[in-house]
């Protein structure tokens, strides 16, 4: 018989570990590179970047444009993979406390 309680309270705790694991994205860093690594951009996984690393070749004013795609194409990175970490971590946070139920992907539901 389905217990509706059982099911609210672990709703309830599904929630609170989501919650967690959304704070601790700000301490999950990621890197992204582009320029065979000439350009690195370190993100958290709450899209924000920390760190900008940009190789002294490319310093000069004929690099502008290059550069300026480089630093594109390196946070695009970034953040392709704080997007797939936070949805690692959310998984990891939830892992076994709700039915496996096919098509249902929590890790999307709570802004993963």
């Amino acid at each position: 018989m389905f217990d509706m309680m059982k099911m609210m309270g672990k709703v309830k705790e599904v929630q609170d570990r989501v919650r967690e694991a959304q704070d601790r994205l700000g301490n999950i860093t990621v890197e992204g590179e582009s320029g065979a690594g000439m350009v690195k951009v370190v993100a958290n996984c709450k899209k924000q970047i920390v760190k900008l690393d940009i190789d002294d070749s490319l310093t000069g004013a004929e690099s502008k444009t290059i550069l300026s795609d480089l630093i594109v194409a390196a946070v695009n990175n970034a953040m392709d993979k704080a997007d797939e970490t936070a949805r690692e971590e959310i998984k990891k946070s939830t892992e076994g406390m709700m039915p496996n139920i096919p098509g249902m992907d929590l890790s999307n539901m709570f802004g993963g």
